[in-house]
């Protein structure tokens, strides 16, 4: 066997070792490892946020959902890329933004139809919602479709709907609201917000509280 045939093989044989290596390291333990840490530190984002009610898992606080009835906080629309037609278990958005300019007129036509259903669905008996009044949100999409959080003014605008709704007073839905809000994220980035999720779920267990 001449040497350039050693060589090559030492050199498949080293590779290869360094491949078994790699792998071991980066495949197996580093996961582990980074796994380990997350579930020990950070339990609840290391297992998708998950949001929990009647003891069993809802959602998750970062993904927004929608179809809540009108007893309910409605969240953003979401306008995405459609469903997933594939996985038929559950309506899935595919997220995504529409990607249309502000003067487009499909867009316009979809946020003035949006507008006028939130004035309709927000009326009371005893409160007029006014078209200037619906804040951006109510009306558009986040850029991802997913978004689970509102403004709080969107918030306030619904309670009415949903105290009236819910046999339950303005300052009753109010406070829930406002115990709701998070401000803005170390004070300074982002905007306040109401994740709608936590919201409906405190929302429903006031009213169970509420009824006799």
């Amino acid at each position: 066997m001449n040497n350039s045939v050693v060589n090559t093989a030492r050199l498949l044989g080293a590779g290869l070792r360094a491949l078994l290596v790699l792998t071991l390291v980066t495949g197996v333990i580093y996961p582990l490892v980074v796994t380990g840490i997350a579930q020990g530190l950070f339990p609840g984002k290391a297992n998708g946020s998950e949001i929990r009610a009647d003891g069993k898992v809802v959602g998750s606080s970062l993904i927004g959902q929608q179809h809540y009835s009108l007893d309910y906080f409605q969240p953003r629309p979401a306008n995405g890329l459609g469903e997933n037609s594939v996985n038929t278990q559950y309506r899935l958005l595919l997220s995504g933004a529409t990607n249309l300019s502000a003067d487009n007129d499909k867009l316009v036509k979809s946020v003035e139809a949006a507008k006028a259903k939130v004035v309709k669905d927000n009326s009371t008996s005893d409160h007029k919602v006014e078209p200037s009044q619906v804040p951006p949100d109510a009306v558009t999409s986040s850029g991802s479709g997913l978004d689970p959080d509102i403004s709080p003014a969107y918030a306030d605008l619904q309670v009415h709907r949903v105290a009236e709704r819910n046999g339950l007073t303005d300052a009753q839905v109010r406070k829930l609201v406002d115990g709701h809000t998070e401000g803005r994220t170390l004070g300074f980035i982002g905007e306040p917000r109401v994740n709608v999720l936590e919201l409906n779920i405190a929302l429903q267990d006031l009213v169970a509280k509420a009824r006799p």
